[in-house]
């Protein structure tokens, strides 16, 4: 009967998604995008991703540029980052238990797995050495495991920091260490109730003072109930030494990457918004996060256009909400971002890379793409550009997902794709 339910399921949900439409997600990328009027329905559109492997196949780079696979064979790598003496690390797993409410969620879920490696989460962190800096990364070692799905990273005067779903977490860290020299030292608890969005961005001040770390919603908007949304959609600001910590900017519905723009020591967040509003609504974006600034989640979307699906309704926040800076399309499902810097080429010197994870509920599929957004005068200026595409071939094919992106010093962009469970390293020719 299970299998019946789920057949039955599946099929009312792909007959309704091509009654979506196609949208047209372009319409909702820059600075000031055009939002058409919210569409809803029984069942989002929504979309299975087809996972193929690679084969002799890579992703596809501006001319120039050549991408290379560094490390195949992970268990589910989300983000980067690269240590002082070159060595990347890498975490791996997967978290969340939220259960399922509605029909609708059961049959969401299965659409998203059918998207997602069928690896089981490792818990860890990996570490990958070029030892002579020919490109080849020789050495993958297990440097830490046993942790809960770890997912944001930073380094700060001799401290590793891992974000894991339920708590930050610190390492000692020596130049050259393969391995963790002891057990992680808990620094605060993070919301993991339920977890409905598990995924704990991090990054801190180039000081070490403060870390900084992106809470995703329990909800899509607040089905739940609000109770369960306390100290969610927002990030914190924690004392690094204490483990105190306080909202540094609130309504941001899932904040899945944070990053320190060089030079200012300003956040930056890309944020995934809210579902079905139709294939066009909300915009994810990129955004300053501007302390105490109030996003607009649950209440309103880009500013102040008020969802009705949120109750009880607040006038005061909606009044409150401030717009983001830059929207990245809607549900590309933006999930890594860093700055650039000349190493990169003229081209991409100055402006952020996001990594966009693709989309599941829009009939016609955007995203699975690195992007490029240009910076002016310290921001977003022009139309993003396509970096690393491929992922999702004109086949139909879903062959990669990018996540975290990390800016190598040296001169590389380092791609975490958590479905052929690969790291990518894209360098000038």
């Amino acid at each position: 009967m299970k299998t019946l339910f789920t057949l039955s399921a599946l099929s009312l949900a792909l007959l309704l998604s091509a009654c979506g439409g196609e949208g047209d997600s372009a319409q909702a990328i820059g600075p000031d995008p055009k939002l058409p009027e919210p569409q809803r329905g029984l069942l989002p559109s929504m979309k299975i991703a087809e996972p193929e492997q690679w084969g002799d196949r890579t992703p596809k780079v501006p001319d120039g540029y050549k991408i290379t696979a560094i490390a195949t064979d992970l268990k589910i790598p989300r983000q980067t980052l690269v240590l002082p003496n070159g060595d990347i690390l890498v975490a791996e797993g997967r978290g969340g238990s939220a259960p399922k409410l509605k029909p609708k969620d059961v049959i969401a879920g299965y659409i998203k797995a059918k998207g997602n490696t069928q690896v089981k989460g490792g818990n860890r962190l990996t570490l990958l050495r070029d030892a002579d800096g020919d490109g080849t990364y020789e050495v993958k070692e297990v440097f830490a495991e046993g942790l809960n799905a770890p997912y944001g990273l930073a380094y700060v005067n001799g401290k590793l920091y891992v974000a894991n779903q339920d708590a930050v977490v610190r390492f000692d860290y020596v130049d050259g260490q393969t391995k963790a020299s002891g057990a992680p030292v808990k620094v605060t608890d993070l919301p993991a109730e339920i977890n409905h969005h598990w995924t704990k961005a991090l990054a801190a001040s180039p000081d070490g003072r403060f870390l900084y770390v992106g809470i995703g919603s329990n909800s899509n908007v607040t089905e739940r109930g609000m109770e369960v949304e306390v100290e969610r959609a927002r990030v914190w600001q924690i004392d690094a030494a204490t483990g105190a910590h306080r909202p540094y900017a609130t309504g941001l519905r899932n904040p899945t990457a944070l990053a320190i723009q060089p030079g200012t020591g300003q956040l930056w967040a890309v944020v995934n918004e809210r579902d079905e509003l139709g294939p066009d609504l909300v915009p994810d974006y990129l955004t300053l996060v501007k302390e105490g600034a109030f996003y607009g989640w649950p209440y309103s979307y880009w500013g102040q256009n008020v969802d009705p699906r949120a109750q009880p309704q607040d006038p005061a926040m909606v009044a409150a909400a401030i717009k983001p800076d830059y929207g990245l399309g809607s549900h590309v499902a933006a999930l890594g971002v860093t700055f650039s810097s000349a190493v990169m080429g003229q081209q991409f010197a100055d402006g952020v890379f996001v990594g966009e994870h693709g989309s599941w509920n829009r009939d016609n599929p955007v995203g699975y793409k690195v992007v490029f957004v240009p910076f002016a005068n310290g921001k977003p200026a022009g139309e993003a550009v396509d970096f690393a595409t491929g992922f999702r071939g004109e086949d139909g094919k879903t062959r990669g997902r990018p996540v975290g992106v990390t800016l190598d010093p040296k001169g590389a962009l380092i791609i975490a794709d958590d479905l052929a469970n690969t790291v990518w390293r894209v360098t000038r020719m």
